[in-house]
């Protein structure tokens, strides 16, 4: 069984969570592994257990957008694709970005596509710096 008490859990995610559980198992994955992802998700979802306060809670579209964004990495895994990669139409495009919105582990990827030296000892100023 996953580590932790289960107590601070509203009703809700408990029943979301064995939900998930029988779905992962009917696909014949252990019990054990099935209770641990279906944990997992629910934590995802929701942010853990029950929190006090309105400010400790995420909102629906912050929820939302990490759904969102949970099943946009899944079918790029499933593609066989990089999840952070994106299409070659994506790429094309990110060539257009400037490089201050990119992030350090894209700005490390272009920098290896153009040879740059000492790239993964660089902060993400320097590889800007290097690439500009």
């Amino acid at each position: 069984m996953p580590q932790g008490d289960k107590s601070k859990y509203s009703d809700k995610q408990k029943r979301k969570a064995a939900h998930i559980e029988e779905s992962y198992e009917s696909r014949g994955v252990p019990e054990q592994e099935a209770e641990a992802r279906a944990w997992a998700t629910v934590n995802k979802q929701s942010g853990g257990g029950e929190k006090g306060g309105s400010a400790s809670r995420k909102s629906e579209t912050a929820k939302r957008a990490d759904r969102k964004d949970s099943a946009r990495r899944a079918a790029a895994t499933r593609r066989g694709q990089s999840p952070n990669r994106g299409s070659a139409r994506d790429r094309q495009q990110s060539g257009s970005t400037s490089l201050s919105a990119m992030t350090r582990a894209a700005l490390l990827e272009r920098a290896a596509e153009q040879g740059v030296r000492g790239r993964s000892r660089m902060r993400k100023a320097e590889l800007i710096a290097a690439l500009s």
